[in-house]
């Protein structure tokens, strides 16, 4: 994606009309009054309430809000997608979850609907007409793996709850280039309206609260892997597991190949799967070669403290944190610990880990006993381009001898994020808003979820929620639970400043039954509303 700081040369925009010059000197400015957005000659809209990102984080805020009695006039949902789930499902297709697949949450993370019920095990068992979910639920995970969603039923229950709340009336499509803060209270949003759909090239939201929920920085590479694609520009052979690489999997069809994988979390779990569904479904001829960073041998941890279940390389745990971090005694523990104290307690808890199916662990020891999976583990020395359309890899192994591994082809699903200042929109913030870094290296936020260092006057606050601040108060951000709870708690804020109504016993209740129903939520008049304040003579940020 372009970077803000850069303009274009200032010719006509495609519409023939003149194009307004987002100049380095404005983008250099801190805090922006009305006049010299003026002056720029950008639109501007006024809106109480803006959330940028558009996915699941501002689904699940603007779904509370709706709830909670915002009227759609009231938010803007500023989004380059069409459908909340749309960067979800891209990014789990491409790590082998179709939309037949399931999931990794449990029952009751139901993104669609804040209360938890009906679960989606309820549900499909309503639809199916059998007592399976439900019985496999109640067993759960002594007898049976964790019971967990199939993705195509989240999106659908997300589809029909975007249509309930209104979702389309407050979506305005277009890039988010900056946030500023603007003299007097409230602040500045910059959208960039898609190519052929305005006359303008920039068009400013002026709110009094901003929510941030821009999902993952971007794709990270092993060190290695991206030094080798920049030397070689080689972008087929090695591929990440978030990018488009169905092909792979299409060459391993068609010719007998070697397939080396990276990563022992979820995505590398799900990579070996399909490798090895097709060897045993569809008849590809594929050796795969498991090259690990760190080997896990067996359970980790101190049964005094936390421990958990692992082997053949893998740290099993049923979702990405310890439930008791969701909402039981780690919770409570971690809610009294300092930034510091927190990013220890996360590597702990989290890591590289992925649930223990039953399925996954018998593919395992086939594989390795008829050696068309084949596991390694050390430091990589060099990769380079091998002979045969391979890719070399070269390893130290434990006995100090370098060990020379060729694939045809290298899928790294070691991780998704990188540095949140490599995106644009969170680069920008850092340097211009006062928003700041938590010791785990993510955008620091209070326990109601708001930015450190971005509140402005007369009210104003800015949020944020999702992966980009893991490391605050609340350990399962990434997830569909800490999304709602995220939102929760901002809603629980904005109500206190009389921007929504609190979510009550009776509204909750009331609320539940609509959602059961299927019925529309309404934009009633006589809701609360928040208007940015005029701008007093003189005023100071």
């Amino acid at each position: 994606m372009p970077d803000p700081r850069v303009e274009p040369s200032p010719n006509a925009h495609a519409g023939g009309e003149p194009v307004e010059l987002l100049t380095e000197a404005l983008v250099a400015t801190d805090w922006w009054t009305d006049e010299m957005v003026a002056d720029a000659g950008f639109p501007v809209v006024d809106v109480p309430f803006v959330t940028v990102g558009g996915g699941l984080g501002s689904f699940a805020m603007v779904d509370t809000l709706r709830i909670a009695g915002a009227p759609t006039a009231n938010i803007a949902v500023l989004t380059n997608i069409d459908d909340p789930f749309q960067t979800y499902r891209y990014l789990a297709n491409n790590s082998q979850i179709p939309d037949h697949e399931r999931l990794r949450s449990d029952s009751s993370s139901t993104i669609d609907n804040i209360w938890g019920f009906p679960g989606y095990a309820l549900r499909e068992a309503i639809r199916d007409k059998t007592i399976d979910p439900l019985l496999h639920v109640a067993v759960e995970p002594e007898l049976r793996d964790f019971w967990t969603p199939r993705a195509g039923d989240v999106y659908a229950s997300l589809q029909a709850e975007a249509h309930r709340t209104g979702w389309q009336r407050m979506v305005r499509k277009g890039q988010v280039r900056l946030v500023r803060r603007r003299h007097g209270g409230g602040y500045f949003t910059v959208l960039t309206p898609p190519p052929g759909t305005s006359t303008t090239t920039r068009v400013v939201y002026r709110s009094r609260f901003v929510h941030l929920a821009v999902g993952y920085p971007g794709v990270r590479f092993l060190p290695d892997l991206q030094a080798y694609r920049e030397t070689y520009r080689d972008f087929s052979r090695v591929v990440n597991a978030y990018e488009p690489h169905d092909y792979v999997y299409e060459e391993t069809l068609r010719r007998p190949s070697t397939v080396m994988v990276r990563g022992s979390g979820i995505v590398g779990s799900r990579v070996l799967q399909r490798l090895m569904d097709d060897r045993e479904q569809r008849g590809a001829q594929t050796t795969i070669l498991h090259l690990f960073r760190n080997y896990v041998h067996g359970p980790q941890g101190d049964r005094a403290t936390f421990r958990r279940d692992g082997g053949l390389g893998f740290a099993y745990q049923g979702f990405n944190f310890t439930k008791a971090l969701w909402g039981g005694q780690f919770k409570e523990d971690f809610d009294k610990m300092d930034g510091h104290q927190r990013a220890a307690a996360i590597a702990l808890h989290g890591g590289t880990n992925t649930p223990k199916r039953q399925s996954w662990q018998r593919q395992i020891q086939r594989g390795l006993a008829d050696g068309s999976y084949r596991q390694f583990s050390g430091e990589v020395a060099d990769v380079a381009p091998g002979e045969g359309q391979t890719v070399s890899t070269v390893v130290a192994g434990a006995d100090g001898q370098p060990l020379r591994l060729d694939a045809n082809f290298i899928i790294d699903a070691t991780g998704l994020e990188s540095d949140i200042a490599e995106h644009r929109l969170l680069g920008d913030l850092l340097a211009h808003t006062g928003a700041q870094r938590n010791p785990f290296g993510r955008l620091d936020v209070d326990a109601r979820c708001e930015l450190t260092g971005t509140s402005n006057s007369f009210d104003s606050h800015m949020y944020a929620s999702g992966s980009s601040t893991l490391g605050g108060p609340y350990a399962g951000v990434d997830s569909f639970l800490g999304l709602q709870y995220s939102a929760q708690q901002i809603a629980d804020h904005l109500a206190q400043l009389g921007f929504v109504h609190r979510i009550g016993t009776v509204r909750s209740v009331r609320e539940w039954w609509r959602w059961m129903r299927g019925t529309t939520i309404a934009d009633v008049p006589g809701q609360p509303t928040a208007a940015v304040r005029p701008v007093a003579a003189g005023a100071q940020p």
